[in-house]
């Protein structure tokens, strides 16, 4: 049943027979069809890419025969790719070849952390997707995407060929295939590899295709994404909770993983960025040794995780009496959260946003801010992000992008002056405004965590 949801908004009249073949879907419908893409077949007959067809085998013994139910519907996947094949038809596109994690992991509903191995979908504007990616793979590929036909290759073979006898399978001489180029675990060479494979194809980027159709997220997203703002929110409570002059940085991380896992999350795609704010300004490293100084403050960047699903926050807390400008900074970067938060409504511009984040900081310090962003959008992510790839759709000032209901960001409000201070949550735009999923703990005594006012003296 699975396979034939997948195979919703294909084309009827492809001129091939389905009993003629051999990559057409499961075999008897008892599991995935491997193709090992090692050896050549002269009998199978060629492409005019001159590429032999991999053979083709039917299902192990004791393959899964269908897919394990996961927290996202096998109807909603097949929406999905009907959705994205519709782009294709417009496009005038044969076939796509996605590598993203999250694009994989969208479409078909993979979550594993076996990537580091070059995988590939190849999606055909018709029939069942195909998954070229490592033999070693192929247990949790019949766990998990039994659905799909699955192309293996072995170690010290190159997936690039495995590859391009699919896309030769998918596309005529001289169709055009639409290629995730901007993705990082798409490496050059290997495409490189694979068009000289097949000099018969044409080949564009079509890496916002699948981009734009996961910015809005449906109710099963939504849910996900709830779930993991509780885990983040256990997990900032434990941070807050231990956080003390005399306290490493790195017992603070300890609580921190030990709170997320006890919660039930998986693996994010950043660790917890953790670290004193002597080093706020090194954005993307974590903790150390280092304990907490008196009037030293602690900056803390979590996300739990659910399925993939993220919902990041940050808080930044002083133990002990907060050194001069501090207030001033925690007052500006609450008042940049409302402000920004406020704005974050559907049919306005992330450039709209930007400025009215801008505008209520400057309010406060009397300096306009120049941070790059106050924000981008987030959701499924493997590592190493979060943001569910390379390429980060932010809140930027002069920002085009429309908001749209159903659209998630970690709305972040970062202070650099008088003195370094972020908070940041993660907001869900709804029909009517925007709401905020993750929320503050409440922190122990000394804990600078909460909006003061910044009339408040510094000493």
């Amino acid at each position: 049943m699975t396979a034939d949801l997948l195979a919703r908004g294909a084309e009827s009249g492809s001129g091939r027979r389905a009993d003629s073949d051999p990559g057409a879907g499961p075999v008897d419908g008892a599991g995935p069809v491997e193709s090992s893409g090692l050896v050549e077949d002269p009998g199978s007959g060629t492409s005019g890419s001159g590429l032999a067809a991999p053979p083709v085998s039917g299902p192990v013994s004791g393959a899964v025969s269908r897919a394990v139910p996961g927290p996202v519907s096998g109807s909603e996947h097949a929406d999905r790719i009907a959705a994205l094949r519709a782009a294709m038809r417009r496009r005038g596109l044969s076939a796509l070849a996605l590598a993203s994690p999250e694009n994989v992991h969208y479409l078909l509903g993979l979550d594993h952390l076996g990537h580091f191995a070059f995988t590939l979908l190849v999606l055909p504007r018709s029939g069942p997707p195909v998954l070229v990616a490592r033999r070693m793979e192929r247990h949790t590929l019949r766990e998990q995407v039994p659905h799909v036909r699955h192309a293996l290759y072995g170690d010290g073979r190159d997936p690039a060929r495995v590859a391009a006898q699919e896309l030769a399978r998918a596309c005529p001489d001289g169709g055009t295939v639409g290629v995730e180029e901007q993705s990082m675990a798409f490496p050059p060479a290997v495409l490189a590899r694979i068009r000289a494979h097949l000099p018969g194809l044409r080949w564009t980027d079509c890496s916002a295709l699948p981009a734009r159709l996961r910015r809005i997220k449906s109710p099963a997203e939504t849910a996900l994404v709830r779930r993991a703002a509780e885990i983040s929110g256990i997990a900032m409570g434990a941070a807050l909770a231990t956080a003390d002059v005399g306290v490493s940085e790195r017992a603070v991380a300890a609580e921190v993983q030990r709170a997320m896992t006890e919660a039930g999350g998986q693996q994010p795609g950043f660790v917890p960025l953790i670290r004193s704010t002597s080093r706020l300004g090194q954005e993307h490293v974590t903790w150390r040794d280092h304990r907490i100084g008196p009037g030293e403050g602690l900056f803390v960047e979590l996300s739990g995780c659910v399925h993939r699903y993220h919902a990041p926050m940050s808080r930044t807390v002083y133990c002990a009496e907060p050194p001069p400008g501090a207030r001033e900074s925690a007052a500006a970067a609450f008042a940049g959260l409302a402000a920004a938060r406020a704005a974050l409504v559907p049919g306005a511009r992330t450039g709209e946003v930007y400025a009215a984040w801008a505008g209520a900081v400057a309010e406060v310090t009397g300096r306009r801010p120049r941070r790059h962003h106050c924000g981008y959008l987030t959701g499924a992510g493997f590592p190493p992000s979060w943001v569910g790839g390379g390429s980060v759709l932010g809140i930027r000032a002069g920002g085009g992008t429309r908001i749209r209901a159903g659209m998630v960001f970690h709305l972040m409000s970062w202070v650099e002056l008088p003195a370094g201070y972020v908070v940041s949550d993660t907001a869900l735009v709804g029909e009517d405004g925007c709401e905020l999923l993750t929320a503050t703990p409440d922190g122990p005594p000394g804990l600078l965590a909460q909006p003061v006012s910044h009339e408040a003296p510094d000493s």
